[in-house]
Protein backbone atom coordinates (compact mmCIF):
# COMPACT_ATOMS: atom_id res chain seq x y z
CA UNK A 1 0.00 0.00 0.00
CA UNK A 2 2.33 2.70 1.03
CA UNK A 3 4.24 1.59 -2.26
CA UNK A 4 1.43 2.86 -4.19
CA UNK A 5 0.81 6.05 -2.38
CA UNK A 6 4.13 6.49 -2.99
CA UNK A 7 4.11 6.14 -6.61
CA UNK A 8 0.81 8.26 -6.84
CA UNK A 9 2.55 11.31 -4.92
CA UNK A 10 5.87 10.98 -7.06
CA UNK A 11 3.16 10.98 -10.09
CA UNK A 12 1.78 14.01 -8.50
CA UNK A 13 4.77 16.16 -8.96
CA UNK A 14 5.92 14.59 -12.05
CA UNK A 15 2.62 16.30 -13.70
CA UNK A 16 3.16 19.47 -11.37
CA UNK A 17 6.44 19.63 -12.16
CA UNK A 18 5.49 18.72 -16.45
CA UNK A 19 2.53 21.80 -16.01
CA UNK A 20 4.60 23.69 -14.05
CA UNK A 21 2.64 27.41 -13.07
CA UNK A 22 0.23 26.81 -15.63
CA UNK A 23 -1.96 24.33 -13.33
CA UNK A 24 -4.74 26.69 -11.96
CA UNK A 25 -6.66 24.10 -9.40
CA UNK A 26 -5.78 20.63 -8.42
CA UNK A 27 -7.45 18.10 -6.24
CA UNK A 28 -7.06 14.21 -4.61
CA UNK A 29 -9.78 11.93 -4.70
CA UNK A 30 -10.22 8.72 -2.92
CA UNK A 31 -12.83 6.03 -3.53
CA UNK A 32 -13.46 2.23 -2.92
CA UNK A 33 -13.41 -0.17 -6.03
CA UNK A 34 -16.18 -2.40 -5.93
CA UNK A 35 -14.42 -5.38 -7.49
CA UNK A 36 -11.83 -6.05 -4.17
CA UNK A 37 -12.63 -3.33 -2.10
CA UNK A 38 -9.28 -1.82 -2.51
CA UNK A 39 -8.71 1.85 -1.58
CA UNK A 40 -8.25 3.95 -5.37
CA UNK A 41 -6.77 7.62 -5.37
CA UNK A 42 -7.12 9.81 -7.90
CA UNK A 43 -5.44 12.87 -8.83
CA UNK A 44 -6.90 15.86 -11.12
CA UNK A 45 -5.52 18.71 -12.40
CA UNK A 46 -7.62 21.61 -14.39
CA UNK A 47 -6.01 22.28 -17.68
CA UNK A 48 -4.89 25.71 -18.41
CA UNK A 49 -7.78 27.92 -20.25
CA UNK A 50 -5.27 28.44 -23.45
CA UNK A 51 -5.27 24.39 -23.86
CA UNK A 52 -9.22 22.60 -25.05
CA UNK A 53 -9.01 18.55 -23.87
CA UNK A 54 -6.19 16.50 -21.51
CA UNK A 55 -3.18 17.27 -23.61
CA UNK A 56 -2.10 13.41 -24.54
CA UNK A 57 1.23 14.03 -25.25
CA UNK A 58 2.21 15.19 -21.65
CA UNK A 59 0.46 12.33 -20.76
CA UNK A 60 2.45 9.50 -22.24
CA UNK A 61 5.06 11.49 -21.24
CA UNK A 62 4.39 10.89 -17.47
CA UNK A 63 2.90 7.51 -18.07
CA UNK A 64 6.68 6.45 -20.07
CA UNK A 65 8.16 7.91 -16.73
CA UNK A 66 5.77 6.25 -14.50
CA UNK A 67 6.81 2.71 -15.98
CA UNK A 68 10.63 3.53 -15.57
CA UNK A 69 9.64 4.25 -12.18
CA UNK A 70 7.59 1.11 -11.32
CA UNK A 71 10.94 -0.82 -13.01
CA UNK A 72 13.11 1.25 -10.62
CA UNK A 73 10.91 0.55 -7.52
CA UNK A 74 11.07 -3.00 -8.68
CA UNK A 75 14.72 -3.55 -8.90
CA UNK A 76 15.42 -1.79 -5.67
CA UNK A 77 12.76 -3.72 -3.60
CA UNK A 78 13.99 -7.10 -5.04
CA UNK A 79 17.62 -6.15 -4.60
CA UNK A 80 17.15 -5.16 -1.27
CA UNK A 81 15.88 -8.55 -0.76
CA UNK A 82 18.34 -10.21 -2.67
CA UNK A 83 21.14 -8.27 -1.08
CA UNK A 84 19.80 -9.28 2.47
CA UNK A 85 19.94 -13.08 1.69
CA UNK A 86 23.04 -12.73 0.13
CA UNK A 87 24.33 -11.29 2.98
CA UNK A 88 22.75 -13.33 5.37
CA UNK A 89 24.03 -16.74 3.09
CA UNK A 90 27.40 -14.54 2.85
CA UNK A 91 27.26 -14.39 6.86
CA UNK A 92 26.74 -18.56 7.07
CA UNK A 93 29.30 -19.46 4.46
CA UNK A 94 31.99 -17.05 6.72
CA UNK A 95 31.13 -19.25 9.54
CA UNK A 96 31.11 -22.27 8.20
CA UNK A 97 34.71 -21.44 6.91
CA UNK A 98 36.22 -20.35 10.29
CA UNK A 99 34.85 -23.53 11.75
CA UNK A 100 36.00 -25.05 9.17
CA UNK A 101 39.80 -23.76 9.60
CA UNK A 102 39.56 -24.06 13.11
CA UNK A 103 39.05 -27.30 12.83
CA UNK A 104 41.55 -28.43 10.41
CA UNK A 105 44.47 -26.34 12.73
CA UNK A 106 43.52 -28.25 15.74
CA UNK A 107 44.22 -31.65 13.67
CA UNK A 108 47.19 -30.39 12.74
CA UNK A 109 48.02 -29.40 16.50
CA UNK A 110 46.87 -33.01 17.09
CA UNK A 111 49.44 -34.61 14.55
CA UNK A 112 52.49 -32.27 15.49
CA UNK A 113 51.94 -33.42 19.90
CA UNK A 114 52.12 -36.78 18.35
CA UNK A 115 55.15 -36.74 16.17
CA UNK A 116 56.49 -34.70 19.36
CA UNK A 117 55.86 -36.98 21.59
CA UNK A 118 57.08 -40.09 19.28
CA UNK A 119 60.90 -38.09 19.38
CA UNK A 120 60.66 -37.42 22.82
CA UNK A 121 60.44 -41.16 23.67
CA UNK A 122 62.80 -41.62 20.93
CA UNK A 123 65.60 -39.40 22.20
CA UNK A 124 64.75 -41.35 26.01
CA UNK A 125 65.62 -44.91 23.85
CA UNK A 126 68.54 -43.63 23.05
CA UNK A 127 69.74 -41.75 26.53
CA UNK A 128 69.15 -45.39 28.03
CA UNK A 129 71.37 -47.20 25.17
CA UNK A 130 74.06 -44.56 25.26
CA UNK A 131 73.98 -44.91 29.36
CA UNK A 132 74.46 -48.31 29.05
CA UNK A 133 77.47 -48.60 26.43
CA UNK A 134 78.64 -46.13 28.60
CA UNK A 135 78.75 -48.30 31.61
CA UNK A 136 79.95 -51.45 29.50
CA UNK A 137 82.86 -49.25 27.73
CA UNK A 138 83.56 -48.78 31.58
CA UNK A 139 84.15 -52.56 32.44
CA UNK A 140 86.32 -53.12 29.60
CA UNK A 141 90.11 -52.78 30.03
CA UNK A 142 91.19 -50.09 27.34
CA UNK A 143 93.30 -51.30 24.39
CA UNK A 144 95.84 -49.31 22.57
CA UNK A 145 94.60 -47.38 19.24
CA UNK A 146 96.33 -49.80 16.81
CA UNK A 147 96.03 -53.16 18.49
CA UNK A 148 94.19 -55.66 16.46
CA UNK A 149 92.52 -58.28 17.65
CA UNK A 150 93.77 -62.17 16.99
CA UNK A 151 93.14 -65.37 18.45
CA UNK A 152 96.28 -67.00 20.34
CA UNK A 153 96.84 -70.71 20.95
CA UNK A 154 93.87 -70.59 24.07
CA UNK A 155 91.20 -70.02 21.17
CA UNK A 156 90.34 -67.06 23.00
CA UNK A 157 90.79 -63.61 21.60
CA UNK A 158 93.78 -61.34 21.66
CA UNK A 159 95.53 -58.49 20.72
CA UNK A 160 98.67 -58.00 18.72
CA UNK A 161 100.20 -54.47 19.08
CA UNK A 162 102.05 -53.38 16.21
CA UNK A 163 106.00 -52.67 17.17
CA UNK A 164 105.88 -49.36 15.93
CA UNK A 165 103.33 -48.17 18.27
CA UNK A 166 104.71 -50.16 21.17
CA UNK A 167 105.86 -48.25 24.24
CA UNK A 168 106.63 -49.74 27.46
CA UNK A 169 104.60 -49.14 30.63
CA UNK A 170 106.06 -49.03 34.02
CA UNK A 171 104.14 -48.22 37.26
CA UNK A 172 105.55 -46.03 39.47
CA UNK A 173 104.28 -45.95 43.11
CA UNK A 174 104.54 -43.40 45.45
CA UNK A 175 104.00 -43.56 49.51
CA UNK A 176 101.30 -41.15 51.16
CA UNK A 177 101.57 -40.76 54.33
CA UNK A 178 98.38 -41.00 56.31
CA UNK A 179 98.12 -37.26 56.41
CA UNK A 180 97.26 -36.63 52.76
CA UNK A 181 94.32 -39.42 53.12
CA UNK A 182 91.44 -36.73 53.63
CA UNK A 183 88.22 -37.30 55.34
CA UNK A 184 85.22 -37.36 53.25
CA UNK A 185 84.80 -33.59 51.77
CA UNK A 186 87.91 -32.76 52.80
CA UNK A 187 90.10 -30.16 50.75
CA UNK A 188 93.82 -30.07 49.43
CA UNK A 189 96.52 -29.40 51.45
CA UNK A 190 99.20 -28.47 48.57
CA UNK A 191 100.29 -24.92 48.91
CA UNK A 192 100.50 -22.70 52.12
CA UNK A 193 100.04 -19.36 52.43
CA UNK A 194 98.78 -16.37 54.23
CA UNK A 195 94.59 -16.68 55.14
CA UNK A 196 91.98 -15.13 52.29
CA UNK A 197 88.83 -15.80 53.53
CA UNK A 198 86.71 -17.69 56.07
CA UNK A 199 83.68 -19.25 55.25
CA UNK A 200 79.98 -19.04 57.19
CA UNK A 201 79.91 -21.64 60.27
CA UNK A 202 78.52 -25.07 59.69
CA UNK A 203 76.39 -26.37 62.76
CA UNK A 204 77.59 -29.97 63.47
CA UNK A 205 76.28 -30.53 66.65
CA UNK A 206 74.69 -29.05 70.01
CA UNK A 207 75.08 -29.85 73.86
CA UNK A 208 72.13 -29.55 76.13
CA UNK A 209 73.24 -29.53 78.89
CA UNK A 210 75.42 -26.68 81.29
CA UNK A 211 78.92 -29.01 80.79
CA UNK A 212 78.27 -28.21 76.96
CA UNK A 213 78.83 -24.87 77.18
CA UNK A 214 82.75 -24.71 76.92
CA UNK A 215 84.82 -27.48 75.12
CA UNK A 216 87.36 -28.16 72.74
CA UNK A 217 85.94 -30.94 69.88
CA UNK A 218 88.36 -31.92 66.69
CA UNK A 219 89.52 -35.00 64.01
CA UNK A 220 93.43 -35.56 63.47
CA UNK A 221 95.04 -34.39 60.28
CA UNK A 222 97.56 -36.62 60.46
CA UNK A 223 96.63 -39.79 62.32
CA UNK A 224 98.98 -42.82 62.58
CA UNK A 225 98.40 -45.93 60.07
CA UNK A 226 96.66 -48.97 61.58
CA UNK A 227 92.57 -49.63 61.48
CA UNK A 228 91.94 -48.39 65.25
CA UNK A 229 91.92 -44.59 64.71
CA UNK A 230 91.38 -42.80 61.19
CA UNK A 231 91.32 -39.20 60.02
CA UNK A 232 87.28 -39.95 60.01
CA UNK A 233 87.05 -40.32 63.63
CA UNK A 234 85.66 -37.52 66.09
CA UNK A 235 87.33 -36.24 69.66
CA UNK A 236 85.26 -34.00 71.86
CA UNK A 237 85.94 -32.87 75.73
CA UNK A 238 83.51 -31.08 77.58
CA UNK A 239 85.83 -28.59 79.45
CA UNK A 240 82.91 -27.23 82.10
CA UNK A 241 83.67 -28.89 85.82
CA UNK A 242 86.87 -29.06 88.39
CA UNK A 243 88.17 -32.69 87.43
CA UNK A 244 87.24 -33.25 83.39
CA UNK A 245 89.05 -35.94 82.17
CA UNK A 246 86.69 -37.57 79.55
CA UNK A 247 87.55 -37.85 76.61
CA UNK A 248 84.74 -38.67 73.88
CA UNK A 249 85.43 -40.63 70.52
CA UNK A 250 82.73 -40.92 67.81
CA UNK A 251 83.63 -43.08 64.91
CA UNK A 252 82.75 -40.63 61.96
CA UNK A 253 81.07 -37.14 61.64
CA UNK A 254 77.46 -38.60 61.48
CA UNK A 255 77.86 -40.59 64.67
CA UNK A 256 79.11 -37.28 66.27
CA UNK A 257 76.06 -35.45 65.07
CA UNK A 258 73.94 -38.09 66.39
CA UNK A 259 75.71 -38.60 69.76
CA UNK A 260 76.65 -41.54 69.92
CA UNK A 261 80.24 -42.08 70.55
CA UNK A 262 82.13 -45.94 70.27
CA UNK A 263 84.15 -45.14 73.55
CA UNK A 264 84.75 -42.90 76.38
CA UNK A 265 88.80 -42.54 77.67
CA UNK A 266 89.07 -41.36 81.52
CA UNK A 267 92.56 -39.23 80.70
CA UNK A 268 95.65 -39.33 83.42
CA UNK A 269 95.75 -36.26 84.23
CA UNK A 270 92.46 -33.24 84.33
CA UNK A 271 92.37 -31.20 81.29
CA UNK A 272 93.08 -27.34 81.74
CA UNK A 273 90.31 -25.03 79.85
CA UNK A 274 90.04 -25.41 75.79
CA UNK A 275 93.38 -25.45 74.62
CA UNK A 276 94.03 -28.95 73.73
CA UNK A 277 94.67 -30.12 70.47
CA UNK A 278 95.12 -33.46 68.21
CA UNK A 279 98.13 -34.23 66.70
CA UNK A 280 99.42 -37.54 64.54
CA UNK A 281 97.56 -39.65 66.90
CA UNK A 282 98.15 -38.19 70.40
CA UNK A 283 95.98 -35.86 72.46
CA UNK A 284 97.93 -32.66 73.75
CA UNK A 285 96.77 -30.81 76.52
CA UNK A 286 98.12 -28.22 79.35
CA UNK A 287 97.27 -30.19 82.93
CA UNK A 288 94.83 -28.38 85.39
CA UNK A 289 96.65 -25.21 87.35
CA UNK A 290 99.69 -26.16 86.00
CA UNK A 291 102.14 -25.06 83.01
CA UNK A 292 102.98 -28.84 82.37
CA UNK A 293 101.85 -29.92 78.62
CA UNK A 294 100.87 -33.59 78.53
CA UNK A 295 101.18 -36.36 75.23
CA UNK A 296 98.49 -38.80 75.71
CA UNK A 297 98.45 -41.58 72.76
CA UNK A 298 95.15 -42.46 71.57
CA UNK A 299 96.56 -46.02 70.11
CA UNK A 300 98.03 -47.47 73.03
CA UNK A 301 95.59 -45.27 75.50
CA UNK A 302 98.34 -43.91 77.72
CA UNK A 303 100.43 -41.00 78.91
CA UNK A 304 103.71 -40.97 76.85
CA UNK A 305 105.51 -37.22 77.73
CA UNK A 306 104.96 -34.44 79.74
CA UNK A 307 106.90 -31.08 80.09
CA UNK A 308 106.42 -27.87 82.09
CA UNK A 309 106.46 -24.86 79.26
CA UNK A 310 109.29 -22.83 80.96
CA UNK A 311 107.57 -19.44 82.19
CA UNK A 312 104.16 -19.45 81.11
CA UNK A 313 101.41 -18.20 82.35
CA UNK A 314 98.85 -20.78 83.81
CA UNK A 315 95.26 -20.71 85.60
CA UNK A 316 94.01 -17.35 84.45
CA UNK A 317 97.21 -15.01 84.12
CA UNK A 318 97.17 -14.74 80.93
CA UNK A 319 94.17 -15.97 79.52
CA UNK A 320 92.28 -14.64 76.27
CA UNK A 321 89.94 -12.39 76.74
CA UNK A 322 87.06 -14.42 77.62
CA UNK A 323 88.61 -16.00 80.47
CA UNK A 324 88.46 -19.58 81.32
CA UNK A 325 91.62 -19.93 82.17
CA UNK A 326 92.88 -20.51 78.69
CA UNK A 327 96.23 -19.39 79.50
CA UNK A 328 98.18 -22.09 77.50
CA UNK A 329 96.99 -22.60 73.88
CA UNK A 330 98.00 -25.54 71.90
CA UNK A 331 97.74 -25.67 68.14
CA UNK A 332 99.09 -28.08 65.48
CA UNK A 333 99.40 -27.00 61.52
CA UNK A 334 100.97 -27.88 58.29
CA UNK A 335 104.78 -27.25 60.09
CA UNK A 336 103.70 -28.99 63.35
CA UNK A 337 102.82 -28.74 66.96
CA UNK A 338 102.60 -25.23 68.47
CA UNK A 339 102.10 -23.45 71.66
CA UNK A 340 100.69 -20.19 71.76
CA UNK A 341 100.74 -18.36 76.02
CA UNK A 342 102.61 -15.80 77.42
CA UNK A 343 105.07 -14.90 80.23
CA UNK A 344 105.51 -12.55 82.93
CA UNK A 345 108.59 -11.60 81.29
CA UNK A 346 106.89 -10.49 77.96
CA UNK A 347 104.39 -8.82 80.21
CA UNK A 348 101.22 -10.49 78.67
CA UNK A 349 101.85 -10.16 74.98
CA UNK A 350 101.44 -13.59 72.78
CA UNK A 351 104.17 -15.89 72.66
CA UNK A 352 104.98 -18.74 70.25
CA UNK A 353 106.55 -21.54 70.88
CA UNK A 354 107.40 -24.68 68.16
CA UNK A 355 107.46 -28.00 70.26
CA UNK A 356 108.83 -31.75 69.30
CA UNK A 357 105.61 -33.61 68.76
CA UNK A 358 107.44 -36.84 70.94
CA UNK A 359 108.97 -34.92 73.86
CA UNK A 360 107.66 -31.65 74.15
CA UNK A 361 110.90 -29.70 74.16
CA UNK A 362 110.85 -25.99 73.13
CA UNK A 363 112.35 -26.20 69.80
CA UNK A 364 112.47 -22.27 68.64
CA UNK A 365 110.24 -19.18 70.46
CA UNK A 366 108.57 -16.01 69.28
CA UNK A 367 107.97 -12.47 71.29
CA UNK A 368 104.90 -11.00 69.54
CA UNK A 369 103.44 -7.16 70.20
CA UNK A 370 100.51 -8.51 70.59
CA UNK A 371 98.66 -8.42 74.33
CA UNK A 372 97.17 -12.12 74.51
CA UNK A 373 93.86 -10.89 77.01
CA UNK A 374 92.86 -8.30 74.17
CA UNK A 375 92.51 -11.21 71.38
CA UNK A 376 89.34 -13.73 72.22
CA UNK A 377 91.23 -16.50 70.16
CA UNK A 378 94.20 -17.39 68.42
CA UNK A 379 95.16 -20.32 65.56
CA UNK A 380 98.26 -21.53 63.64
CA UNK A 381 98.12 -21.95 60.15
CA UNK A 382 101.27 -22.38 57.60
CA UNK A 383 103.45 -20.96 60.43
CA UNK A 384 101.23 -18.29 60.80
CA UNK A 385 99.31 -16.63 64.15
CA UNK A 386 96.07 -15.29 63.37
CA UNK A 387 94.12 -13.84 66.53
CA UNK A 388 90.18 -13.50 66.89
CA UNK A 389 89.10 -10.00 67.86
CA UNK A 390 86.04 -10.94 69.53
CA UNK A 391 83.95 -13.69 71.17
CA UNK A 392 81.25 -12.43 71.62
CA UNK A 393 80.27 -10.32 68.39
CA UNK A 394 78.35 -11.69 65.53
CA UNK A 395 80.41 -9.82 62.90
CA UNK A 396 84.20 -9.64 63.79
CA UNK A 397 87.03 -9.87 61.85
CA UNK A 398 90.48 -11.84 62.47
CA UNK A 399 92.72 -8.60 62.78
CA UNK A 400 96.25 -9.68 63.14
CA UNK A 401 98.57 -12.30 61.70
CA UNK A 402 102.67 -12.87 62.56
CA UNK A 403 104.33 -14.81 60.66
CA UNK A 404 106.89 -16.75 62.34
CA UNK A 405 108.71 -17.32 59.18
CA UNK A 406 110.00 -13.05 58.77
CA UNK A 407 109.36 -12.61 62.28
CA UNK A 408 106.91 -9.76 61.51
CA UNK A 409 103.36 -9.59 62.12
CA UNK A 410 100.69 -6.79 61.28
CA UNK A 411 96.96 -5.78 61.25
CA UNK A 412 94.56 -7.32 58.89
CA UNK A 413 90.95 -7.55 58.78
CA UNK A 414 89.68 -10.81 57.85
CA UNK A 415 85.75 -11.16 58.55
CA UNK A 416 84.73 -13.97 61.08
CA UNK A 417 81.70 -14.84 62.67
CA UNK A 418 80.51 -15.71 65.84
CA UNK A 419 77.21 -16.52 65.17
CA UNK A 420 75.92 -18.29 68.53
CA UNK A 421 77.85 -14.92 70.49
CA UNK A 422 80.30 -17.29 72.80
CA UNK A 423 83.13 -18.39 71.01
CA UNK A 424 85.66 -20.34 73.51
CA UNK A 425 87.55 -22.35 70.68
CA UNK A 426 88.92 -21.99 67.16
CA UNK A 427 91.92 -24.65 65.92
CA UNK A 428 92.98 -25.31 62.64
CA UNK A 429 92.79 -28.89 61.25
CA UNK A 430 95.20 -28.42 57.66
CA UNK A 431 94.00 -31.82 56.14
CA UNK A 432 90.64 -30.22 55.81
CA UNK A 433 91.23 -26.79 55.38
CA UNK A 434 89.08 -25.98 58.15
CA UNK A 435 88.32 -24.32 61.40
CA UNK A 436 87.05 -26.29 64.35
CA UNK A 437 84.97 -24.46 66.80
CA UNK A 438 82.63 -24.21 70.04
CA UNK A 439 80.60 -21.40 69.91
CA UNK A 440 77.82 -21.59 72.87
CA UNK A 441 77.05 -25.21 73.21
CA UNK A 442 77.21 -25.25 69.51
CA UNK A 443 80.32 -27.06 67.55
CA UNK A 444 80.89 -25.66 64.44
CA UNK A 445 83.49 -25.76 61.17
CA UNK A 446 84.20 -22.79 58.89
CA UNK A 447 86.16 -23.41 55.71
CA UNK A 448 88.98 -21.67 55.02
CA UNK A 449 91.47 -20.17 51.64
CA UNK A 450 94.67 -19.58 51.90
CA UNK A 451 96.70 -17.93 49.26
CA UNK A 452 99.55 -19.92 47.57
CA UNK A 453 102.74 -18.00 48.56
CA UNK A 454 104.66 -19.41 51.95
CA UNK A 455 106.44 -22.00 54.03
CA UNK A 456 107.21 -24.95 51.97
CA UNK A 457 110.78 -24.26 52.19
CA UNK A 458 110.88 -24.16 56.10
Amino acid sequence: MWLQVSITVFLSSLVLTSYGQEAERASLGRSSDPRDGRCQYTFTVTAPADRAGCPTDEMESVLSRLVLLEALVSRLVGGQRGGSTSRTGSKGDGSDHVFSQATSENNQLQKDKEQLSGQVQELLRRVEELGAEAETLRQKPCWPDRAHPDHGPSGKAAFRVPNDTYQEMKAEVTEVPASYLLPEGGHNTTGCGELVSVGEPVLHRKAHSITGKYGVWFQDPEPPQGPLYTNRMVWRIDTVGKDVRQLFAYEDMEQFSRGFPIKVLVLPEPVESTGATLYRGSLYYQRRRSRTLIRYDLTSETLTARRDLPHAGFHGQHPYSWGGYTDIDLSADELGLWAIYSTSRAMGAIVISQLDPESLAVRRTWETNVRKNTVANTFMACGRLYTVASYTVANTTINHVYDTGTGVGRAIAVPFKNKYRYNSMVDYNHAQRKLFAWDNHHMTTYDIKLGRTGHESR
